[in-house]
């Protein structure tokens, strides 16, 4: 079946059942389940600490077949999924469902553990390194399913995600099992992402690489949401979880995307009393920012939130006074982490506040403008952020889709060539982001905006940006690199990309090699 941007979807797969078709950004998928509320607790009283994985292993009910979550605050630095999933195959547990929110290089140890049986399927909101080079060799028995950071709260809320046992990575957590995260060798900062587990998982398992004394307050996550306490020697590798700088690019090209983009937010008229902005950590985003930040300072603009992932960047204007509060669901650098335990109006938050479309009120909606990257877009601005140009899988669903369809303005920044590929192209090869929720794109040839929103386009003619039609840049590019050869779709569905209401935006299919 074809969805609402022409995309052919299957009616059902293996390991996903039946599966919903994309409608439209905003007509809203149906909700088929009912809101669920936490589950119950184990009894009070009694010991939650155990001393190893082993231990706990011999405790937990888990069997063969359930599902098992763990969120990627600690990113390329976390051992915890792998020592879990390890510890998993030592008991002789099988077909284990995984919720990982993010994989990267270091869970290349998963790769084995598929190819034995223990791992059965993977949901994740992005996939990078090994594992996302088996997912797209079709490596796993079933496909991935890659959904937003609002899907997965949207998705254990109303029940259509139901965890058995949820692994909190916790850099410091007491032995009642509050947590929190900015503090201990293995610091992350904002814990956000593991909220939603905390509430709904029916088991929930802290593992600690410090243990502190009681109380520990004031938590991230409290006592009452978590089961059991397991002490481990480390969680990870503290150099992989933050970067202790997130630099600003030198690239000239970068820099003259990055002033354009700020240019785009003056010009909309947006940047006023009460801006609300996020970007992303990347180079040219974070110049963006840092022009923003001197358009504020130059006509006195206090904005009111920053959302998202936080960096450095984040919290000086944070400190400056140019935001009255930032909101951090994931913690990019070590000045954030930092930041998050000194600053009260840095403030925590989970996915579900974040970004879940069905709540009462997620944050992206009170954006005005998100700054996004990309690596194709096409004549309809559908943005693919999962694959490169030869639809090998290498990024991330992440808040992309969520961000774009809530904020007033939605800017995708990106090079006219990436690899010496067109960034432009008459269909992307996995749409992520669908074209009615983005508005501008930014390049160093020039900026197209969405035919949808011409008062805007007005707006950044009066300004004189050097503002294109979208097709004009695509030519552009293909004069300059030849136009892209045309990728085969034919191969088997390894991976599903779920647009932010539980719809299916669009298929990943398998590659040789």
């Amino acid at each position: 079946m074809k969805n609402a941007i022409g995309r052919e979807i299957p009616g059902e797969t293996k390991g996903q059942g039946k599966l919903r078709p994309f409608l439209g950004a905003f007509q809203g998928a149906p909700e088929t389940f009912p809101r669920l509320p936490p589950k119950k607790r184990s009894p009070p009283g009694g010991n939650k600490v155990f001393s190893s994985l082993g231990d706990l292993f011999g405790d937990l009910e888990l069997k063969s077949g359930a599902t098992v979550s763990f969120h990627h605050h600690l990113r390329d630095g976390d051992a915890v999924a792998n020592m879990v999933l390890a510890a998993a195959d030592k008991f002789g547990l099988r077909d284990l469902n995984v919720s990982l929110t993010g994989t990267f290089a270091v869970h290349a140890p998963m790769i084995e553990l598929v190819k034995k049986g223990v791992v059965a399927s993977l949901r994740t909101s992005s996939l990078y390194g090994p594992v996302a080079g088996a997912v797209s060799r079709g490596v796993f028995p079933t496909p991935v399913l890659i959904h937003t950071h609002g899907g997965r709260p949207r998705a254990m809320k109303n029940g259509e995600l139901s965890v058995d046992v949820a692994f909190v990575a916790a850099p410091a957590a007491d032995r009642r099992g509050n947590i929190v995260g900015h503090l201990g060798k293995s610091a992350c900062g904002s814990l956000g992402y593991a909220w939603s587990d905390a509430d709904h998982a029916g088991t929930v398992v802290a593992v600690t690489d410090n243990l502190v004394p009681f109380p520990l307050f004031p938590p991230s996550i409290p006592q009452n949401k978590v089961d059991r306490v397991v002490a481990v020697e480390s969680l990870g590798d503290p150099r992989g979880i933050v970067s202790g700088t997130t630099r600003i690019t030198k690239d000239p090209v970068a820099l003259k995307i990055a002033a354009s983009a700020a240019e785009v937010i003056s010009a909309s008229g947006l940047l006023k009393e009460g801006f609300s902005f996020q970007t992303g950590a990347g180079g040219a985003s974070l110049a963006a920012a840092r022009y923003v930040a001197q358009m504020m300072e130059k006509d006195k603009i206090r904005g009111g939130f920053a959302l998202g992932g936080i960096t450095a960047h984040m919290v000086g204007m944070l400190e400056r006074g140019l935001f009255q509060c930032l909101y951090d669901v994931q913690s990019f650098d070590l000045e954030s982490v930092r930041s998050l335990g000194r600053n009260q109006n840095h403030l925590e938050i989970g996915a579900d506040l974040y970004a879940n479309p069905h709540s009462s009120g997620c944050l992206v909606d009170d954006l005005d403008a998100v700054i996004l990257g990309a690596t194709e877009i096409d004549l309809d601005f559908n943005v693919n952020v999962v694959t490169g140009s030869d639809g090998v899988i290498m990024g991330a669903a992440g808040g992309h889709p969520d961000t774009a369809a809530g904020a007033k303005l939605t800017i995708v920044v990106a090079n006219l060539l990436r690899s010496r590929q067109p960034i432009v192209v008459d269909r992307v090869i996995t749409a992520t982001t669908p074209g009615e929720t983005v508005d501008v794109l930014v390049t160093e040839r020039g900026v197209a905006v969405n035919p949808k929103n011409q008062e805007l386009k007005e707006r950044l003619v009066k300004a004189r940006l050097d503002v294109k039609e979208i097709d004009e840049l695509k030519s552009l590019a293909e004069k300059i690199a030849g136009a892209p050869e045309k990728v085969d779709r034919d191969g088997p569905v390894v991976a599903l990309v779920e647009y932010r209401d539980g719809t299916i935006i669009d298929v990943v299919r398998g590659v040789s090699g």
